[in-house]
C-alpha cells in the first residue's frame, strides 16, 4: 500500500510529490499522521500480519490487523494530500458533511472518528505553522529584498524565472520554465519545451531553451523577467548568458549549483561563486524555484517517457497501426489500461480480431518485462 516519505528532491519515479516547503516538514507530519494516519514503511518479513507499535498508538492506518483496508486506507491519503495541497477549509467542510450523513444514518462510531479529525484539522491550525502566511510572507519579503541588494538590482526582482532540463541518457529531452511572482510561484505562467537538440548536451540545451524563450513572438508576449535562475552551475550559467548574448539582451541570471547550493554570479572578473548560509531567506527562495524547475522538467520528461514506451510497445503488434493506436490510447488512457481491459471493451473498440491479436501480445509478463527495464 503506498507510505508517505520525506525526500529532499522529486525523482523520476511515478510517486506524487508536493513541496518545496520551508523549513522542516517533519513536525507537521507528526500531527498530521494523528488525524489521517498513514505508514512511513511497508511491514517486513514476519512482521506484515502484526500489528506494530505504531498501530497500538493510533499512527498507522492499521491495514496489516485488517481493521482498514485499502480502499478507506487510500480515501484517507487522499484527504492528507489535499491538507498538502492547501485545501484546508475545503477538506474541513468535506468532513463536516460526512460527519452529518454517518450521524443521520447512525453509525455514531464513523461520525466520531469525522468529528475527531475535523477538530484535529482545527487544533492544527492553531498549533503549528505548516505554510502559515504570515510567516511566509516575511520570509519571502525578506529573500526579494535580499537578493535585491546580493546582485544590485535597481529594483526588487518580482518576477523570477527558473530552467532546468531533463533528459534519459539523451532521450526524451525537454527544459522547463518556472515562474515566481513576488516570490510566490505561479502556474499559470510555467512554460516547457520539448528540445530540438538531440543527444546529452546540457549546455547546448540550455542555450537552446534560452533562445527560444527569449525570441522575438515570445519576448512579447510573455512578461519579461527581472531576475533568471539557471539549475546548474558554471557551465550552464556561462551557456544561458552566452544566448542572450547572441541575441543583444541583457537580463540579471545566475546559477544555483547542486552539490553544495552555491549561488554563481556574473560579475565583472567573470563567474564568480557566492555561499550563503544554509538559513538565509535567498538561499531558501532560490531553492524553491530551483525545486520547482527540476519537478516540473521531470514531470515533463516522464509524460514523453511513458507516450513513447506506450507507442514502441503497440508498434510491435501487427494489425495495429496509428490509428488504432491512438484510439485505444484514447480509449482506455495507457498500456496498462489497454492491458487491464476486458476482451468486451477492446472489441467494442477496435474489433473482435484485432483484440485477439492484441490480447495476444500484451500478455502480463510481457509488460512487467518492460516495466522492470524501464525502471
Amino acid at each position: 500500500h503506498p507510505i508517505v516519505t520525506v525526500v529532499r528532491r522529486p525523482m523520476d519515479d511515478g510517486a506524487e510529490y508536493f513541496g518545496p516547503y520551508m523549513g522542516s516538514i517533519r513536525p507537521a507530519l507528526k500531527l498530521l499522521r494523528r488525524i489521517f494516519p498513514f505508514d512511513y514503511s511497508l511491514p517486513t518479513g514476519n512482521n506484515y500480519d502484526r500489528a506494530s507499535l505504531h498501530t497500538h498508538l493510533g499512527l498507522s492506518p492499521r491495514i496489516e490487523s485488517g481493521k482498514t483496508t485499502l480502499a478507506e486506507y487510500k480515501i484517507n491519503l487522499r484527504k492528507l494530500a489535499a491538507y498538502l495541497k492547501g485545501d484546508r477549509i475545503k477538506l474541513e467542510k468535506s468532513l463536516e458533511r460526512e460527519m452529518r450523513v454517518a450521524s443521520k444514518a447512525k453509525d455514531y462510531e464513523k461520525a466520531a472518528r469525522k468529528r475527531d479529525q475535523l477538530n484535529g484539522l482545527r487544533n492544527l491550525h492553531k498549533q503549528i505553522v505548516f505554510g502559515d502566511k504570515e510567516l511566509f510572507d516575511i520570509s519571502k519579503d525578506q529573500a526579494l529584498s535580499g537578493l535585491k541588494d546580493l546582485l544590485n538590482l535597481p529594483d526588487i526582482p518580482r518576477r523570477i524565472e527558473g530552467y532546468d532540463i531533463s533528459h534519459q541518457s539523451g532521450t526524451n529531452n525537454v527544459a522547463s520554465m518556472v515562474v515566481f511572482t513576488d516570490g510566490i510561484s505561479d502556474k499559470a505562467q510555467y512554460r516547457k519545451f520539448k528540445m530540438l537538440l538531440p543527444g546529452n548536451d546540457d549546455f547546448g540545451h540550455m542555450r537552446e531553451v534560452i533562445s527560444r524563450r527569449f525570441s522575438g513572438k515570445n519576448l512579447e508576449q510573455w512578461a519579461k523577467p527581472d531576475l533568471v535562475l539557471v539549475d546548474g552551475g558554471k557551465g550552464q550559467l556561462h551557456a544561458a548568458i552566452g544566448a542572450l548574448d547572441q541575441m543583444d539582451l541583457r537580463l540579471p541570471m545566475i546559477g544555483l549549483a547542486k552539490r553544495h547550493e552555491t549561488i554563481i554570479v556574473p560579475t565583472q572578473k567573470g563567474l564568480e561563486e557566492v555561499v550563503l548560509p544554509k538559513s538565509s531567506h535567498v538561499l531558501k527562495l532560490l531553492q524553491r524555484v530551483r525545486d520547482e524547475s527540476h519537478r516540473f522538467a521531470v514531470s515533463y520528461h516522464t509524460t514523453l517517457k511513458r507516450k513513447a514506451n506506450t507507442v514502441s510497445i503497440l508498434e510491435d503488434i501487427p494489425g495495429i497501426g496509428p490509428a488504432t493506436r491512438k484510439n485505444l490510447i484514447r480509449k482506455f488512457g495507457s498500456i496498462r489500461g489497454v492491458m487491464q481491459a476486458r476482451q468486451v471493451e477492446l472489441e467494442k473498440t477496435i474489433g473482435a480480431k484485432k483484440a485477439t491479436v492484441l490480447k495476444q501480445y500484451l500478455r502480463p509478463e510481457k509488460i512487467n518485462a518492460n516495466a522492470c527495464k524501464d525502471d
